[in-house]
């Protein structure tokens, strides 16, 4: 599958041979705003979850550590994220993600188009247990680069997200709380009027107690036309 490698502020590295990828979605802290969230998406004819929060199996192939994404189309885009990472020993890891998610094919299932693009990771991580009694205070921001031209758009503290522990419970009720599972956490909103298919993408996860960022950044690179 994928094995990723991450370094501790410390200096110390992580291996983890990923074995299970899951992508929460609608996963707000605010479940109203979530609910109209998917309002507004079935008006674009992106079908809704059955549930919320949602959680979707990805490939484990497609959790990578990469500074290049090879795309289909210009419908695409990332969505700034964490990550929590369940290493050997069952240690927790967090660090910044990024969805890279396949516009076209959301409208016919959003399961569909996670599968249709990687999750990027950072090559840092910090010990969950380290930051956990600020998690709230965490900053997630990213940008988008279009030529020379390098735009945030978004910006926010994972307090808007639901938190590390609710997903270690329902990963611990489920049995999946083992070594070698990645779960992606679900984004804050984009800013109105960035254009989102961009050349590039950057992620940023933040904390403000220490000056302390993890940061990921790839280009995303059309593939060549097809033949035949």
């Amino acid at each position: 599958m994928a094995v990723l490698t991450f370094e501790l502020p410390d200096g110390s590295t992580r291996e983890v041979d990923v074995v299970q990828v899951l992508n929460a979605g609608y996963a707000g802290r605010s479940q109203e705003d979530v609910a109209a969230h998917v309002a507004e998406l079935a008006e674009l004819g992106v079908p809704g979850p059955s549930v919320t929060p949602a959680l979707y199996p990805v490939s484990p192939y497609l959790a990578q550590q990469t500074d290049r994404v090879q795309v289909q189309h210009g419908r695409t885009s990332g969505e700034a994220e964490w990550a929590l990472v369940v290493a050997d020993g069952g240690e927790l890891l967090l660090t910044a993600a990024c969805d890279h998610t396949d516009r076209d094919l959301e409208v016919h299932g959003v399961a569909w188009s996670k599968n249709a693009g990687p999750d990027v990771l950072a090559r840092r991580a910090w010990r969950l247990a380290d930051v956990e009694s600020r998690l709230d205070e965490l900053t997630l921001r990213a940008w988008v680069t279009h030529g020379d031209t390098r735009t945030e758009i978004q910006s926010g503290t994972l307090a808007e997200l639901l938190t590390p522990a609710y997903w270690v419970d329902v990963l611990r009720s489920r049995g999946t709380l083992t070594p070698g599972t990645v779960l992606i956490s679900g984004t804050i909103p984009m800013t109105p009027g960035v254009d989102q298919f961009a050349d590039g993408w950057s992620v940023e996860l933040g904390d403000p107690a220490t000056g302390d960022a993890i940061r990921l950044d790839y280009d995303v690179q059309p593939m060549p036309a097809p033949i035949g």
